[in-house]
């Protein structure tokens, strides 16, 4: 799903390791709902050497020379994430729900004991998820729900491949894998766009190399294929953070007017009118379905311009960081340990002026 695909549910992880102040259901959902993945599990060499589907095999074959890797080359934690299979039997392992004011980007947060405040709440069966939505509009809350494929437990639990993911493409897969196994390295209570955009930074610096290493070693046929894969995903999603980031630069400045509440929710369905259109124009152009098209049906809406915000707007400012230590990954993540102990605002001003310099 580009961008906005995987929407590491650190909110899941809230339910599992936190009862106070999110309830007894929540709570329950989130604890049944791991133990379910886990207890799926089974080793990748034994699900290869067992399976009779051969897409499967090559795919868990190549997620383990990805997790090989990740580890080898990104300095990424060398653990047992990721060295096991799970199948779901569904498309997605959760659901999250996002929300914001009808007229304000700014989302809603959940907050927990351990995990801390996050902009969304997890859940492992869509029907709670829609029935958590349904409740949040009802108050006049925008909504977005999300299904999400992957998500990260942070290292508190060996994080299995899954079957909602494991047929994507090698280079999806590299990209996911290197995200996730990212949140194990920096991981900042109360600060989701800060955990993500770094996440992303790893995972596209990651995957550069990865696709560095296939020119090497791998057949050229089969390189270039990859580096196709890879332009055409930076492409998709330069497109949609170009699109999210004017719809956002227009809400901010009617929320922002002295218009009355009226004029501002007139305006406000311009703006997503637009965003309808322009996407209507591209599936014509296409022919078909677009890479906006999920995003759409999730509901585009503020919760659904502050959702996808959360996973892109620190990247130019952490890539800055990792040219200042020369692509050195060991000692970008060093630096990133230091920002993420400081305080919050002590934090925005450093990245600010790292992007600055």
């Amino acid at each position: 799903m580009i961008a906005m695909r995987r929407y590491a549910s650190i909110g899941a992880l809230a339910a599992v390791l936190a009862l106070s102040g999110c309830g007894v259901e929540y709570y329950w959902q989130g604890v049944t709902g791991q133990v379910d993945l886990l207890a799926k599990a089974k080793p990748i060499p034994e699900v290869i050497e067992g399976t009779a589907d051969p897409a499967l095999k090559n795919r868990l074959e190549r997620v383990q020379a990805i997790r090989a890797f990740a580890s080898r080359e990104l300095a990424l934690p060398d653990n047992k994430s990721y060295t096991s299979y799970a199948d779901l039997g569904r498309t997605y392992v959760l659901w999250n729900v996002f929300a914001a004011p009808a007229l304000s980007l700014t989302p809603r947060q959940w907050c927990f004991p351990v995990a801390g405040c996050v902009n969304y709440r997890g859940y492992f069966a869509e029907a709670d998820a829609r029935a958590e939505a349904a409740r949040l509009a009802a108050r006049g809350d925008d909504v977005h729900v999300g299904g999400v494929p992957a998500y990260s437990t942070l290292g508190y639990f060996d994080d299995p491949v899954l079957s909602t993911f494991a047929r994507y493409s090698e280079v999806e897969l590299a990209r996911l894998i290197f995200h996730e196994l990212a949140h194990q390295v920096v991981y900042v209570k109360d600060d989701t766009s800060f955990n993500e955009s770094f996440a992303v930074t790893v995972e596209e610096e990651g995957v550069a190399r990865w696709l560095a290493d296939a020119a090497k070693r791998r057949d050229p046929a089969d390189a270039a294929r990859l580096v196709a894969d890879f332009q055409r995903g930076q492409q998709t999603r330069g497109e949609f953070r170009a699109t999210i980031a004017a719809a956002r630069e227009r809400l901010e400045a009617i929320y922002a007017s002295p218009a009355s509440d009226d004029e501002k929710r007139a305006s406000k369905a311009a703006v997503f009118a637009g965003m309808r259109a322009d996407n209507e124009r591209r599936r014509a152009a296409s022919g078909g379905p677009t890479a906006f098209d999920r995003w759409f049906e999730a509901g585009a809406n503020n919760a659904g311009i502050a959702a996808a915000g959360l996973y892109a707007d620190r990247v130019p400012q952490f890539k800055a960081i990792l040219d200042e230590e020369g692509g050195d990954l060991p000692q970008f993540y060093e630096r990133v340990k230091l920002l993420a102990a400081l305080p919050k605002a002590e934090r925005e001003v450093a990245l600010t002026k790292a992007a600055e310099r």
